[in-house]
């Protein structure tokens, strides 16, 4: 187990992407993890992550996991602005819900995760091409599934932050809740977070592509077709 990372006694565990009712039900059931959902009253849903954000950090348990988070709907549109079928104006919305969660984060409205853990979809438990949890995502994991801006420019700020869990093909709900408590298990100390306004930052400058193994802008690597519509965009 990792020692604390907060004043506060649990590790605050964030959990995005191929998240399901079967998962969650399974991390319930372990004597070290706490679940806080976002209040279903609260329409706005950086304001409903924020609030069980808050709640999670009182909890006194190992491990607590929230399936919301402050920055989804700026992840959602950091995807949007690479998926060519999606259309104009991500660009846009990308800086307006970069705006929203910056000045909430500076309100002191949330704070961020300890850690993420992205779940995302690949092959099943007995395939050979099946690399478990804590494994560099492959063909699975890309800008236009929602996780891209958590395994791309998160990943690359705070690589220990962010863990990814490939769930097991079938949907198996035992063998999805072994992946994520052994993730959580290995999780490793590491510098806090930079300011969430450079973080949002080096979104911006990120190279999708390099999600599946080609270099960033920031490091001279070429834009792609998805890349050039959405500076052309701006």
């Amino acid at each position: 187990m990792i020692g604390p990372v907060r004043r506060e006694s649990s590790t605050v565990v964030v959990l995005v992407g191929a998240v399901a009712e079967p998962l969650l039900a399974g991390l319930a059931r372990s004597s070290n993890v706490s679940l806080v959902w976002p209040p279903d009253d609260e329409p706005d849903s950086l304001t409903a992550a924020a609030l069980a954000l808050g709640q999670a950090a009182r909890r006194r348990s190992p491990y607590v996991l929230v399936p919301a988070d402050p920055l989804a709907g700026v992840a959602a549109e950091w995807s949007a602005m690479w998926d060519l079928t999606a259309g104009p104006g991500h660009a846009a919305a990308f800086e307006q819900q970069a705006a929203e969660a910056v000045a909430a984060g500076r309100a002191g409205r949330f704070e961020l995760p300890d850690y993420y853990v992205v779940l995302t979809p690949g092959a099943g438990p007995g395939d050979a091409a099946d690399p478990g949890a804590g494994a560099r995502p492959g063909r699975g994991a890309s800008a236009g599934d929602g996780t891209g801006m958590y395994l791309g420019p998160l990943r690359a700020a705070r690589p220990r932050r962010v863990e990814a869990v490939v769930s097991a093909a079938d949907g198996e709900a035992a063998e999805n809740t072994e992946r994520v408590l052994q993730a959580l298990r290995t999780l490793r100390h590491s510098p806090w977070w930079p300011p969430l306004d450079e973080l949002i930052d080096s979104a911006r400058h990120f190279f999708a592509g390099s999600l599946g193994g080609a270099g960033s802008l920031g490091d001279g690597g070429p834009p792609s077709p998805a890349d050039a519509t959405r500076l052309t965009s701006q």
